[in-house]
């Protein structure tokens, strides 16, 4: 089995926290939406014919296409895989865009599963973030998708940003809950080099985020999460049980994917590949019929720390056999290193599989940094 991510880079207007690749322009999309449509036919064989079990759109954001242009690149990629019996096929989505018409022609282009970025529930919250959408929209846009049949909804919140008082945060989960919502995906508020967040910081326009903040606002999320019977079974991500994202489940497992659109990323286990992040550029070389992609072949060194990497932010761990069978003799060495943080209670063992503890979810990136390989 194997997944297809779509990247789809148009947005209304810019998020001031966001650093994906995307246009505020729609200027080249039927342009653009030509060339996805290219590429999926130049790297038909880079799954090596593998059965398609998963498709994403994201980007940007990608509910800014019809349900025609959806059905369209869902058909190419049809036509071209062999799909799993019962595929996971998922869209992003901002809340203004899901409107009952919207709805109603997703219900018929293949699009089983919502990922909606409510991100608060707080007007105040959402005009400091620059996002379009009201709070009362995002209720809004859950309850017509459930009525509408959509049962697979997921949704992002972010948590750890100054507006955002323990109150407040607790009023955005209980609300989430009160949704009936069966995944959620909730991420601490980062600032990245070259956004506006980062430029507004640096002139002392807003303030800094305070890590404590997002500490505590973390533990609040988790201790939540665990009262109203979500799983944590990865880092950001919570879900009743069964209700898993297998798309991201996968990447965090391991298994084959194809990254199609500009800035999008693919790995099939040897190598690891990236498009360009240019729109324009993108387009000129698949009217070339060429891949506007740089590959790297993952040294043994790379697969080790990739696997540590993306295995201890998940609830199944990592796994000391697997990782012996990547390169014989490193369960040894991962042994000695991470001996610290099993006497600091962040790490624990059972059988062959060792996992974060819920103390140790709170240094996950310091953790597996620790513990790569040189």
């Amino acid at each position: 089995m194997a997944g297809i991510y779509i990247h789809i880079p148009f947005c209304k207007q810019a998020c001031y926290y966001c650093d994906f690749h995307f246009s505020t322009s729609p200027k080249y999309k039927d342009e653009l939406l030509q060339a996805i449509i290219k590429e999926l036919r130049l790297q038909k064989d880079y799954l090596a014919g593998e059965t398609i079990e998963t498709v994403y759109f994201g980007g940007g954001t990608p509910s800014l296409l019809s349900a025609d242009e959806l059905t369209q690149i869902i058909s190419e990629v049809a036509s071209l895989h062999t799909i799993s019996h019962n595929p996971e096929i998922t869209l992003e989505a901002n809340p203004d865009d899901l409107v009952k018409e919207k709805l109603q022609s997703l219900r018929q282009s293949g699009i089983k599963r919502l990922s909606i970025g409510i991100q608060s529930f707080f007007d105040e919250d959402l005009l400091w973030m620059n996002r379009v959408h009201k709070g009362k929209e995002a209720e809004s846009a859950v309850k017509r998708a459930q009525d509408m049949g959509f049962e697979n909804i997921t949704a992002d919140l972010i948590y750890g940003y100054p507006l955002l008082t323990d109150e407040k945060w607790k009023y955005n989960l209980d609300k989430m809950f009160a949704l009936g919502i069966p995944h959620v995906s909730s991420y601490s508020m980062t600032v990245e080099p070259r956004t506006a967040l980062a430029s507004f910081i640096k002139t002392k326009k807003q303030q800094p985020m305070d890590e404590w903040q997002s500490a505590e606002q973390f533990i609040l999320l988790m201790d939540a999460m665990q009262a109203h019977g979500f799983e944590h079974y990865e880092i950001s991500n919570f879900c009743k049980p069964g209700a898993y994202s297998r798309h991201n489940s996968n990447y965090w497992k391991g298994v084959k994917y194809l990254g199609v659109g500009p800035s999008a990323h693919s790995y099939n286990g040897e190598t690891r590949q990236w498009n360009v992040a240019n729109n324009a550029k993108y387009i000129a070389a698949l009217v070339r019929s060429e891949i506007p992609a740089e590959m790297e072949t993952l040294s043994e060194t790379d697969r080790i720390n990739e696997y540590i990497m993306t295995s201890l932010r998940t609830i199944w761990g990592l796994d000391l056999k697997k990782l012996e069978k990547i390169a014989t003799g490193s369960t040894a060495e991962l042994n000695k290193s991470s001996v610290e943080f099993f006497e600091k209670g962040w790490l624990s063992q059972k059988e062959d599989t060792l996992s974060l503890t819920q103390t140790g979810k709170l240094y996950a990136d310091h953790i597996a940094s620790s513990l790569f390989f040189n």
